[in-house]
């Protein structure tokens, strides 16, 4: 509860953390079927409708309810989103604490591996994996996982190498506590302050990536709704029926913003350096 009371009571978390909260519930909302139709019914009389108090946010070229698919795109997006980050977490911090235990071979290995996997710009990383293994939501979430399992490691490995050498491991060591016990109770618990932050801005990055994916035909599949699928169908009526654009792009951005918040906010209250700088 400490950890909550802090984020509400720091700005960026506070708005961060509010429009996170806001989308996990429309997200709730879509996967248990409560929206305002079916996201998938076509009603071809009301085709390309603006924004009325039928359809809140209009009709696509198909008839379908904006709004509907945005709640269910949403969840479709976010549940793409977390397992991917999921995957790159528990892979990265894996290769990492690994890395940082073992060294010599088996953290040059490892190293190299990654900065292979870092030469590549993510989007385009996940383009050639989907591309390899057939579009769709479980491929996406594999990809999206590999892309981000570099920077995972990074960010564990670096505190891990310097954890190692601490007093505290040389005690325990002494005690004859074995390696496995020594990694997750005393190098692993120490790391997740940084691991905290880091999957909160990972989710932005998941979510950005997830929808570039889409968009390109690479991840979510018609009829299922994604807010990238949703931009790329609407590029061609921008004139006509701009909110088929508008909606979907700002529900995008405000996610986006939202978990980039809330990780600035986590950051400034986990790290102790920016504690003892502002007492």
């Amino acid at each position: 509860m400490r950890i909550f009371r802090a984020i509400f009571a720091h700005t960026s978390g506070r708005i961060g953390g509010t429009i996170v909260l806001l989308y996990l519930f429309i997200a709730a909302l879509g996967a248990l079927g409560l929206t305002p139709h079916d996201p998938l019914m076509q009603y071809r009389v009301d085709r390309l409708m603006a924004p009325n108090a039928t359809y809140w946010m209009g009709t696509d070229l198909f008839g379908r309810d904006l709004a509907s698919r945005l709640m269910t795109g949403i969840g479709q997006s976010f549940t793409v989103a977390f397992f991917s980050v999921a995957v790159a977490t528990l892979a990265g911090t894996a290769l990492g604490l690994t890395a940082a235990w073992f060294g010599r071979l088996w953290d040059g290995a490892v190293m190299r591996s990654m900065d292979v996997l870092l030469a590549f710009p993510a989007i385009l990383l996940a383009m050639l994996i989907v591309a390899v293994f057939g579009a769709g939501t479980w491929n996406s979430i594999a990809a999206i996982g590999i892309v981000y399992t570099p920077i995972f490691t990074r960010v564990v490995r670096g505190p891990a190498l310097s954890l190692k050498t601490r007093e505290f491991v040389d005690a325990a060591r002494t005690f004859g506590s074995s390696g496995r016990y020594i990694l997750t109770r005393h190098l692993l618990l120490n790391l997740v302050a940084p691991l905290t932050v880091q999957v909160t801005l990972a989710l932005a990055w998941a979510l950005l990536t997830e929808a570039g994916l889409s968009f390109l035909g690479l991840g979510t599949q018609p009829p299922a709704p994604s807010l990238g699928l949703m931009l790329s169908d609407s590029r061609n009526l921008m004139e006509t029926a701009p909110w088929l654009m508008i909606f979907p792009g700002l529900t995008i951005m405000a996610s986006i913003l939202g978990f980039n918040l809330l990780g600035d906010a986590l950051r400034d209250i986990l790290d102790p350096k920016t504690r003892r700088s502002r007492a």
